[in-house]
Protein backbone atom coordinates (compact mmCIF):
# COMPACT_ATOMS: atom_id res chain seq x y z
CA UNK A 1 0.00 0.00 0.00
CA UNK A 2 1.32 3.45 -0.92
CA UNK A 3 1.53 5.94 1.95
CA UNK A 4 -0.01 9.43 1.68
CA UNK A 5 2.21 11.41 -0.65
CA UNK A 6 3.11 14.25 1.71
CA UNK A 7 4.10 11.89 4.55
CA UNK A 8 6.14 9.41 2.55
CA UNK A 9 9.85 10.26 2.31
CA UNK A 10 10.20 7.48 -0.25
CA UNK A 11 8.14 9.58 -2.68
CA UNK A 12 10.63 12.43 -2.57
CA UNK A 13 13.56 10.03 -2.77
CA UNK A 14 12.11 8.45 -5.92
CA UNK A 15 11.57 11.86 -7.53
CA UNK A 16 15.12 12.93 -6.65
CA UNK A 17 16.54 9.71 -8.11
CA UNK A 18 14.44 10.11 -11.25
CA UNK A 19 15.51 13.71 -11.81
CA UNK A 20 19.17 12.85 -11.16
CA UNK A 21 19.07 10.04 -13.72
CA UNK A 22 17.18 12.26 -16.16
CA UNK A 23 19.87 14.96 -16.22
CA UNK A 24 23.06 13.01 -15.45
CA UNK A 25 22.65 9.88 -17.61
CA UNK A 26 22.87 11.63 -21.04
CA UNK A 27 26.12 13.27 -19.95
CA UNK A 28 27.78 10.24 -18.35
CA UNK A 29 26.66 7.32 -20.54
CA UNK A 30 27.43 6.26 -24.10
CA UNK A 31 24.85 6.22 -26.89
CA UNK A 32 24.12 2.47 -26.73
CA UNK A 33 23.48 2.57 -22.98
CA UNK A 34 21.25 5.63 -23.35
CA UNK A 35 19.15 3.85 -25.96
CA UNK A 36 18.96 0.75 -23.77
CA UNK A 37 17.77 2.58 -20.66
CA UNK A 38 15.33 4.55 -22.81
CA UNK A 39 13.72 1.20 -23.58
CA UNK A 40 13.55 0.45 -19.85
CA UNK A 41 11.83 3.80 -19.24
CA UNK A 42 9.21 3.19 -21.95
CA UNK A 43 8.42 -0.29 -20.69
CA UNK A 44 8.29 1.00 -17.10
CA UNK A 45 5.44 3.31 -18.12
CA UNK A 46 3.68 0.28 -19.61
CA UNK A 47 4.25 -1.67 -16.38
CA UNK A 48 2.82 1.23 -14.37
CA UNK A 49 -0.41 1.07 -16.37
CA UNK A 50 -1.05 -2.49 -15.24
CA UNK A 51 0.40 -1.90 -11.78
CA UNK A 52 -2.17 0.83 -11.21
CA UNK A 53 -5.32 -0.98 -12.34
CA UNK A 54 -4.30 -4.28 -10.73
CA UNK A 55 -2.71 -3.04 -7.54
CA UNK A 56 -5.08 -0.17 -6.76
CA UNK A 57 -8.25 -1.11 -8.59
CA UNK A 58 -8.23 -4.88 -8.18
CA UNK A 59 -8.63 -5.33 -11.96
CA UNK A 60 -6.41 -8.05 -13.41
CA UNK A 61 -6.08 -7.52 -17.17
CA UNK A 62 -4.55 -10.22 -19.36
CA UNK A 63 -4.72 -7.99 -22.42
CA UNK A 64 -2.95 -4.77 -21.45
CA UNK A 65 -0.93 -5.03 -24.65
CA UNK A 66 -4.10 -4.16 -26.60
CA UNK A 67 -3.97 -0.62 -25.19
CA UNK A 68 -0.21 -0.47 -25.69
CA UNK A 69 -0.60 -1.48 -29.33
CA UNK A 70 -3.59 0.81 -29.89
CA UNK A 71 -1.55 3.76 -28.64
CA UNK A 72 1.42 2.74 -30.79
CA UNK A 73 -0.62 2.37 -33.99
CA UNK A 74 -2.58 5.56 -33.28
CA UNK A 75 0.65 7.50 -32.92
CA UNK A 76 2.20 5.90 -36.00
CA UNK A 77 -0.77 6.57 -38.28
CA UNK A 78 -1.41 10.10 -36.98
CA UNK A 79 2.24 11.19 -37.04
CA UNK A 80 2.82 9.89 -40.58
CA UNK A 81 -0.27 11.71 -41.85
CA UNK A 82 0.24 14.92 -39.89
CA UNK A 83 4.02 15.18 -40.12
CA UNK A 84 4.03 16.09 -36.44
CA UNK A 85 4.28 14.17 -33.17
CA UNK A 86 2.66 16.46 -30.59
CA UNK A 87 -1.02 15.91 -31.40
CA UNK A 88 -0.46 12.20 -32.21
CA UNK A 89 1.01 11.76 -28.71
CA UNK A 90 -2.16 13.25 -27.23
CA UNK A 91 -4.30 11.02 -29.46
CA UNK A 92 -2.30 8.00 -28.27
CA UNK A 93 -3.62 8.75 -24.79
CA UNK A 94 -7.15 9.82 -25.70
CA UNK A 95 -8.12 6.95 -28.04
CA UNK A 96 -7.00 4.08 -25.74
CA UNK A 97 -8.71 5.88 -22.86
CA UNK A 98 -11.98 6.03 -24.80
CA UNK A 99 -11.57 2.39 -25.78
CA UNK A 100 -10.99 1.58 -22.10
CA UNK A 101 -14.21 3.38 -21.16
CA UNK A 102 -16.22 1.45 -23.76
CA UNK A 103 -14.70 -1.93 -22.93
CA UNK A 104 -14.90 -1.25 -19.20
CA UNK A 105 -18.54 -0.23 -19.48
CA UNK A 106 -19.52 -3.52 -21.10
CA UNK A 107 -17.42 -5.56 -18.66
CA UNK A 108 -18.29 -3.90 -15.36
CA UNK A 109 -21.88 -2.91 -16.07
CA UNK A 110 -22.31 -6.40 -17.49
CA UNK A 111 -21.43 -7.68 -13.99
CA UNK A 112 -18.75 -10.06 -15.20
CA UNK A 113 -16.84 -11.95 -12.52
CA UNK A 114 -13.07 -11.51 -12.11
CA UNK A 115 -12.40 -14.72 -14.05
CA UNK A 116 -14.45 -13.58 -17.03
CA UNK A 117 -12.85 -10.12 -16.90
CA UNK A 118 -9.50 -11.78 -17.44
CA UNK A 119 -10.89 -13.86 -20.29
CA UNK A 120 -12.49 -10.85 -22.01
CA UNK A 121 -9.32 -8.74 -21.85
CA UNK A 122 -7.33 -11.69 -23.17
CA UNK A 123 -9.75 -12.22 -26.06
CA UNK A 124 -9.77 -8.50 -26.95
CA UNK A 125 -5.96 -8.50 -27.16
CA UNK A 126 -6.00 -11.64 -29.33
CA UNK A 127 -8.62 -10.15 -31.67
CA UNK A 128 -6.64 -6.93 -32.02
CA UNK A 129 -3.45 -8.89 -32.75
CA UNK A 130 -5.28 -11.02 -35.34
CA UNK A 131 -6.78 -7.98 -37.07
CA UNK A 132 -3.46 -6.14 -37.28
CA UNK A 133 -1.77 -9.21 -38.74
CA UNK A 134 -4.29 -9.30 -41.58
CA UNK A 135 -3.76 -5.75 -42.82
CA UNK A 136 -0.84 -6.43 -45.16
CA UNK A 137 -2.46 -5.36 -48.44
CA UNK A 138 -2.26 -1.86 -49.97
CA UNK A 139 -5.98 -1.44 -49.36
CA UNK A 140 -5.30 -1.35 -45.61
CA UNK A 141 -4.16 2.25 -45.44
CA UNK A 142 -5.24 5.23 -43.38
CA UNK A 143 -4.26 8.29 -45.36
CA UNK A 144 -0.55 8.05 -46.13
CA UNK A 145 0.06 5.33 -43.55
CA UNK A 146 -0.06 1.69 -44.63
CA UNK A 147 -0.74 -0.64 -41.72
CA UNK A 148 1.57 -3.26 -43.21
CA UNK A 149 0.10 -6.32 -41.50
CA UNK A 150 2.76 -8.57 -39.99
CA UNK A 151 5.44 -6.40 -41.64
CA UNK A 152 4.47 -3.45 -39.47
CA UNK A 153 4.71 0.30 -40.06
CA UNK A 154 8.21 1.65 -40.76
CA UNK A 155 9.57 5.20 -40.85
CA UNK A 156 7.55 6.50 -37.91
CA UNK A 157 8.58 10.11 -37.20
CA UNK A 158 10.93 10.75 -34.30
CA UNK A 159 9.62 12.89 -31.47
CA UNK A 160 10.23 16.60 -32.04
CA UNK A 161 9.94 19.86 -30.13
CA UNK A 162 6.26 20.96 -30.05
CA UNK A 163 5.57 23.55 -32.72
CA UNK A 164 8.73 22.82 -34.70
CA UNK A 165 8.49 19.54 -36.68
CA UNK A 166 12.01 20.02 -38.02
CA UNK A 167 13.59 20.00 -34.53
CA UNK A 168 13.90 16.25 -33.98
CA UNK A 169 15.12 15.06 -30.60
CA UNK A 170 18.42 13.22 -30.42
CA UNK A 171 18.63 10.00 -28.30
CA UNK A 172 19.77 11.87 -25.19
CA UNK A 173 16.97 14.42 -25.45
CA UNK A 174 14.40 11.70 -26.14
CA UNK A 175 15.58 9.87 -23.02
CA UNK A 176 15.10 13.01 -20.94
CA UNK A 177 11.60 13.59 -22.35
CA UNK A 178 10.61 9.99 -21.67
CA UNK A 179 12.03 10.17 -18.14
CA UNK A 180 9.93 13.29 -17.70
CA UNK A 181 6.86 11.33 -18.82
CA UNK A 182 7.64 8.54 -16.35
CA UNK A 183 8.14 10.95 -13.46
CA UNK A 184 4.97 12.92 -14.25
CA UNK A 185 2.87 9.74 -14.56
CA UNK A 186 4.31 8.37 -11.31
CA UNK A 187 3.60 11.62 -9.44
CA UNK A 188 0.10 11.90 -10.93
CA UNK A 189 -0.75 8.34 -9.91
CA UNK A 190 0.60 8.86 -6.39
CA UNK A 191 -1.62 11.91 -5.90
CA UNK A 192 -4.57 10.14 -7.51
CA UNK A 193 -4.17 7.17 -5.17
CA UNK A 194 -3.95 9.51 -2.16
CA UNK A 195 -7.13 11.35 -3.21
CA UNK A 196 -10.69 10.45 -2.20
CA UNK A 197 -11.11 8.75 -5.57
CA UNK A 198 -8.03 6.62 -4.94
CA UNK A 199 -9.10 5.65 -1.44
CA UNK A 200 -12.50 4.58 -2.75
CA UNK A 201 -10.79 2.48 -5.44
CA UNK A 202 -8.67 0.76 -2.82
CA UNK A 203 -11.75 0.20 -0.67
CA UNK A 204 -13.49 -1.44 -3.63
CA UNK A 205 -10.45 -3.62 -4.22
CA UNK A 206 -10.51 -4.75 -0.58
CA UNK A 207 -14.26 -5.30 -0.25
CA UNK A 208 -16.48 -4.53 -3.21
CA UNK A 209 -19.71 -5.44 -1.42
CA UNK A 210 -19.02 -3.14 1.52
CA UNK A 211 -18.15 -0.25 -0.81
CA UNK A 212 -21.41 -0.78 -2.68
CA UNK A 213 -23.41 -0.83 0.56
CA UNK A 214 -21.77 2.46 1.57
CA UNK A 215 -23.27 4.04 -1.54
CA UNK A 216 -20.33 4.12 -3.93
CA UNK A 217 -20.88 3.36 -7.61
CA UNK A 218 -18.48 0.44 -7.87
CA UNK A 219 -18.97 -0.09 -11.59
CA UNK A 220 -18.36 3.55 -12.48
CA UNK A 221 -15.25 3.62 -10.30
CA UNK A 222 -13.84 0.54 -12.00
CA UNK A 223 -14.54 1.90 -15.48
CA UNK A 224 -12.58 5.07 -14.68
CA UNK A 225 -9.63 3.16 -13.20
CA UNK A 226 -9.56 0.79 -16.16
CA UNK A 227 -9.70 3.67 -18.65
CA UNK A 228 -6.86 5.55 -16.92
CA UNK A 229 -4.71 2.42 -17.09
CA UNK A 230 -5.55 2.05 -20.78
CA UNK A 231 -4.57 5.65 -21.48
CA UNK A 232 -1.22 5.25 -19.72
CA UNK A 233 -0.54 2.07 -21.70
CA UNK A 234 -1.40 4.02 -24.87
CA UNK A 235 1.20 6.67 -24.02
CA UNK A 236 3.76 3.91 -23.49
CA UNK A 237 2.85 2.48 -26.90
CA UNK A 238 3.38 5.87 -28.57
CA UNK A 239 6.73 6.23 -26.82
CA UNK A 240 7.68 2.76 -28.05
CA UNK A 241 6.67 3.56 -31.63
CA UNK A 242 8.66 6.79 -31.88
CA UNK A 243 11.61 5.26 -30.02
CA UNK A 244 11.89 2.40 -32.52
CA UNK A 245 10.59 4.37 -35.56
CA UNK A 246 8.76 1.11 -36.30
CA UNK A 247 5.81 -0.83 -34.95
CA UNK A 248 4.45 -4.29 -35.76
CA UNK A 249 1.86 -6.74 -34.34
CA UNK A 250 4.37 -8.03 -31.78
CA UNK A 251 3.54 -4.94 -29.73
CA UNK A 252 0.03 -6.30 -29.14
CA UNK A 253 1.02 -9.93 -28.71
CA UNK A 254 0.32 -12.03 -25.66
CA UNK A 255 4.03 -11.92 -24.88
CA UNK A 256 3.78 -8.19 -24.16
CA UNK A 257 0.78 -8.70 -21.87
CA UNK A 258 2.54 -11.57 -20.10
CA UNK A 259 5.68 -9.49 -19.59
CA UNK A 260 3.67 -6.74 -17.92
CA UNK A 261 2.10 -9.28 -15.56
CA UNK A 262 5.51 -10.70 -14.67
CA UNK A 263 7.04 -7.26 -14.06
CA UNK A 264 4.22 -6.25 -11.71
CA UNK A 265 4.26 -9.56 -9.85
CA UNK A 266 8.03 -9.51 -9.44
CA UNK A 267 8.16 -5.89 -8.29
CA UNK A 268 5.13 -6.07 -6.04
CA UNK A 269 1.38 -5.68 -6.60
CA UNK A 270 -0.02 -2.72 -4.69
CA UNK A 271 2.99 -0.46 -5.24
CA UNK A 272 3.98 1.90 -8.03
CA UNK A 273 7.72 1.58 -7.54
CA UNK A 274 7.46 -2.22 -7.77
CA UNK A 275 6.42 -2.45 -11.44
CA UNK A 276 9.23 -0.06 -12.39
CA UNK A 277 11.87 -2.05 -10.51
CA UNK A 278 10.49 -5.38 -11.73
CA UNK A 279 10.51 -4.16 -15.33
CA UNK A 280 14.05 -2.77 -15.23
CA UNK A 281 15.49 -5.79 -13.41
CA UNK A 282 13.91 -8.44 -15.63
CA UNK A 283 14.58 -6.54 -18.86
CA UNK A 284 18.21 -6.13 -17.83
CA UNK A 285 18.42 -9.86 -17.10
CA UNK A 286 16.87 -10.60 -20.49
CA UNK A 287 19.53 -8.47 -22.18
CA UNK A 288 22.36 -10.14 -20.27
CA UNK A 289 21.09 -13.66 -20.88
CA UNK A 290 20.58 -12.88 -24.56
CA UNK A 291 24.35 -12.53 -24.96
CA UNK A 292 24.96 -16.08 -23.69
CA UNK A 293 24.53 -18.59 -26.53
CA UNK A 294 24.37 -21.69 -24.33
CA UNK A 295 21.56 -20.36 -22.14
CA UNK A 296 17.87 -20.33 -22.97
CA UNK A 297 16.97 -16.88 -21.64
CA UNK A 298 13.22 -17.59 -21.55
CA UNK A 299 13.74 -20.73 -19.45
CA UNK A 300 16.08 -18.93 -17.07
CA UNK A 301 13.68 -16.00 -16.66
CA UNK A 302 10.85 -18.45 -16.02
CA UNK A 303 12.92 -20.11 -13.31
CA UNK A 304 13.77 -16.72 -11.79
CA UNK A 305 10.08 -15.80 -11.78
CA UNK A 306 9.18 -19.04 -9.99
CA UNK A 307 11.87 -18.39 -7.38
CA UNK A 308 10.62 -14.84 -6.84
CA UNK A 309 7.01 -16.00 -6.45
CA UNK A 310 7.98 -18.73 -3.97
CA UNK A 311 10.62 -16.80 -2.02
CA UNK A 312 9.10 -13.31 -2.27
CA UNK A 313 5.35 -13.82 -2.74
CA UNK A 314 4.64 -10.15 -2.03
CA UNK A 315 7.23 -8.97 -4.55
CA UNK A 316 10.61 -7.28 -4.29
CA UNK A 317 9.51 -3.85 -3.05
CA UNK A 318 7.03 -4.94 -0.32
CA UNK A 319 9.53 -7.52 0.95
CA UNK A 320 12.34 -4.96 1.02
CA UNK A 321 10.10 -2.52 2.89
CA UNK A 322 9.20 -5.17 5.48
CA UNK A 323 12.85 -6.09 6.01
CA UNK A 324 13.92 -2.46 6.39
CA UNK A 325 11.05 -1.73 8.76
CA UNK A 326 11.86 -4.83 10.82
CA UNK A 327 15.53 -3.88 10.93
CA UNK A 328 14.69 -0.34 12.02
CA UNK A 329 12.36 -1.57 14.78
CA UNK A 330 15.01 -4.03 16.00
CA UNK A 331 17.71 -1.33 15.96
CA UNK A 332 15.46 1.10 17.80
CA UNK A 333 14.57 -1.52 20.39
CA UNK A 334 18.22 -2.45 21.00
CA UNK A 335 19.29 1.19 20.99
CA UNK A 336 16.55 2.04 23.46
CA UNK A 337 17.55 -0.86 25.74
CA UNK A 338 21.18 0.23 25.64
CA UNK A 339 20.27 3.82 26.50
CA UNK A 340 18.05 2.65 29.36
CA UNK A 341 20.83 0.43 30.72
CA UNK A 342 23.28 3.30 30.56
CA UNK A 343 20.86 5.57 32.44
CA UNK A 344 20.38 2.96 35.19
CA UNK A 345 24.15 2.51 35.48
CA UNK A 346 24.61 6.21 35.98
Amino acid sequence: MEKPVTRDPGFYIMIAIGLAVMFIAPVMLDLFTIMQITQYVVLSVFALSLGYIWGFGGILSFGQAAFFGLGAYTFAVASINMGSTTIPMLLAFIIPTIFGVLLGYFMFYGRLSDVYLGVVTLVVALIFWKLINHTAGPEYSIGSARLGGFNGIPSIPTLHIPGDPSAWLDPGQMFQVFMGFLIVIYVALRFLIASDFGRVSIGIRENETRASLLGYDVRKQKVIVFAIGGGIAGIAGAMWATYQAFIDPNSVSMEMSAKALVWVMAGGVGTLVGPIIGCILLQWLTLQLGTVDVVNSIAVLGAIMMILVLALPKGIVPTARSLMLGGYILWKRNHGSAMAGKAVGE
